[in-house]
């Protein structure tokens, strides 16, 4: 289990490259007619920012949607100004009070993918509380990938690292909480807000930095592998997800499958 653990989580670098790949064309589509130049700005912002400042991450996305916004409705910085009053900032104690807010920031402020708030999960379960190591959050990163749904599923397996199983469905609950309350309390506000030139404008700042963001993640990621051979998986998946264009669930399945015939070898494992 360590090594096919090991072997998928070498993978997970250039997944995210593929993840933010994969959104570039559409918003460069929206982009290119009226503000090529600030669209790149604020994907290098992004990109710049993830491996340097992770864990406040969310300060650029909000700095480049507030640009954008002053840029096309000057006037507005006030009352844009104040929504960074929900922004959470502090950071908890720790136990399961520290926990719960991980996992709601988590939650809260995975704009534009789960591979944006990866550094952040990463900066908190790793760095800051030491709730696990390195290579055991790399597996739980794979992990989110090949279960269903999102990679925020992650979340579950840090829980479960700082407080056994009662700490991932923790983890688990508060984390999805906001998003089921913006859809239950919001919904019927959406169609108005997607119109709302504000938040238009708002948008197409953050979104090309959460783009950014999340091919810099891929920075974390890979600098967190300890073992040669997860070095050279990771060249070979990125080859067979961005030139072969394979699936993702299938890389990280063969990935796995080398990390264990390297585990039956008497290959080094990451610790």
């Amino acid at each position: 289990m360590i090594g096919a653990g090991a072997g998928a989580g070498a993978t997970v670098a250039a997944v995210a490259v593929r993840a933010g790949i994969g959104l570039l064309p559409s918003s460069w589509e929206r982009a290119r007619a009226s503000h090529p130049l600030r669209w790149a700005l604020y994907g290098t912002a992004g990109l710049v920012a993830t491996p340097l400042i992770g864990a406040w991450l969310v300060l650029v996305l909000l700095a480049c949607g507030l640009i954008e916004l002053l840029v096309r409705r000057p006037g507005v910085a006030g009352g844009a100004l104040g929504n960074l009053a929900f922004v959470p900032l502090a950071t908890a104690g720790a136990g399961i009070g520290a926990l719960a807010w991980v996992a709601f920031k988590v939650g809260a402020l995975s704009y534009g993918g789960g591979f944006v708030i990866v550094p952040l999960m990463q900066a908190d379960a790793v760095s800051h509380y030491h709730w696990m190591t390195s290579g055991q959050f790399l597996n739980a990163v794979a992990l989110g990938q090949v279960t269903p749904g999102p990679v925020t599923h992650t979340v579950a397996v840090v829980g479960y690292a700082a407080a056994g199983i009662w700490g991932a469905l923790l983890a688990s609950a508060v984390a999805f909480a906001p998003s089921f309350s913006f859809v239950l309390i919001g919904a019927e506000r959406f169609d108005r807000l997607r119109s709302d030139l504000r938040a238009r404008a708002f948008l197409d700042g953050a979104g090309p930095a959460a783009i950014g963001a999340i091919l810099g993640s891929a920075i974390p990621l890979a600098l967190a592998l300890e073992e040669l051979w997860q070095v050279a998986v990771l060249a070979l998946s990125a080859v067979t997800l961005l030139a072969a264009r394979r699936g993702v669930v299938t890389t990280l399945l063969a990935a796995a499958l080398i990390g264990v015939a390297i585990a039956l070898a008497g290959g080094p494992l990451p610790t």
